[in-house]
């Protein structure tokens, strides 16, 4: 993917930042491109090779059209639900580090119903903010809106994330309830013996 001075562009793990300088460096006797990005939120300067961009899953920023669909998936009630903490966070990091804004918001969403019943490690609370963190500072500089206001729609999609889940959880329940009640058999109908008739007198 190709890149110019002035685009805003995603680097996993570490957010938006600003393409301000494509150069051509000599390192150990190999030359190659560099793109020269500033982080936003820290304001640091990041060096990532060109022909590695791919490889570090750099991309451009989401579109306002893929904010509506960020959205739709952060309220569509599915979640990953991973028992075990090892293939969780395995999992979990992995999508952390694919860049994927929509693979962190799967993150946020199962971190965040999990922390309602339980708590969470200190290095799945941490992933837990950082996903939040990365998708609100995109998302307010997608649409320039302030961050505070992104957040409490964010909020808001998780909300109705978790209500569309416990209400399918809760339909569910009541067809495995149907299915597992016999239904009942019906009294056998009873044909009343008719009476008989007088003889007549000759």
């Amino acid at each position: 993917m190709s890149f110019q001075v002035g685009d805003k562009v995603i680097y996993p793990n570490h957010g938006l930042g600003v393409v301000e300088k494509i150069e051509e460096k000599t390192i150990l006797g190999t030359t190659c491109g560099f793109f020269h990005l500033r982080i936003i939120s820290n304001e640091t300067t990041v060096l990532v090779p060109v022909v590695n961009v791919d490889n570090v899953g750099l991309r451009r920023a989401i579109t306002d059209e893929e904010v509506e669909r960020l959205f739709h998936l952060l309220g569509d009630g599915k979640i990953d639900n991973h028992q075990n903490w090892k293939g969780r966070f395995k999992d979990n990091s992995d999508k952390m580090r694919s860049g994927s804004i929509y693979d962190m918001a799967d993150v946020l969403k199962s971190l965040t119903f999990l922390s309602k019943s339980k708590s969470l490690s200190f290095r799945e609370k941490r992933m837990l903010d950082r996903a939040k963190s990365l998708i609100v500072s995109e998302i307010s500089e997608v649409m320039q809106v302030l961050a505070d206001d992104i957040e409490s729609r964010v909020d808001s999609a998780l909300e109705k994330c978790f209500v569309v889940k416990a209400r399918a959880a809760q339909r569910a329940q009541a067809r495995a309830s149907a299915k597992a009640t016999p239904a009942k058999a019906s009294a056998p109908r009873v044909t009343p013996l008719s009476k008989p008739r007088a003889a007549r007198a000759s």
